[in-house]
Parts: structure tokens; sequence; C-alpha cells
């Protein structure tokens, strides 16, 4: 069962660039990716929006995984930025699990 913190979102370090809100579960971004990370930008934006710390922190090598090649985002309908969320989640990742 995973535990909610409804503050993760402002712990976070969300930019004006990030809007998890936006993303609309289309599947476009997993259908695109080159390295088959299925569901990873949407599982992103559903764990910071519920405030789903645990699960992010339970999948951190996939945020690693993500090339950048930005295909995702030059083709998301509703121009959700997924490389800046990817960045944000591994400097989150990095902080809070690696220290550094």
């Amino acid at each position: 069962m995973s535990k909610l913190n409804p503050e993760f979102i402002v712990e976070f370090g969300t930019d004006e660039e990030f809007n998890p809100n936006a993303c609309i579960n289309c599947g476009t971004c997993s259908g695109l990716c080159p390295i088959g990370l299925d569901a990873l930008p949407r599982k992103l934006c559903r764990y910071i929006v519920l405030g789903l710390e645990d699960k992010l922190i339970e999948e951190k090598e996939s945020y690693f995984q993500c090339l950048l090649c930005k295909l995702c985002v030059e083709n998301c309908p509703t121009q959700v930025n997924i490389s800046s969320n990817v960045r944000t989640a591994r400097n989150y990742i990095n902080r809070k699990i690696y220290k550094i």
C-alpha cells in the first residue's frame, strides 16, 4: 500500500515548465519511446499529482534510463515537457536518495 504525501509536489521542486496535471494519460509518449520505457512519463505525472513519493523512489532506476531524446515532448498532444519532468525527477532522486 502506497503512502500519500500531499506535500510531495512542493518537496519535488517543480518549475514553471513542469505541469503534471496537463498529462491526459493518452500513451503517445509510451508508444514513441525508442527504448520502450512504457508508462514512465505518465506514471511520473500521476505519482506527483497523487503524492506517491514512495512509488517514484521505487522506480528510480527507470528515470535514469530515459535518453531525453524528446520524441515524447514533440508529439505530446497537451505539450507536457516530459524531458524536463524526467530531469526534475532525476534531480529529486539524486537529492533525496543519493544525497548529491
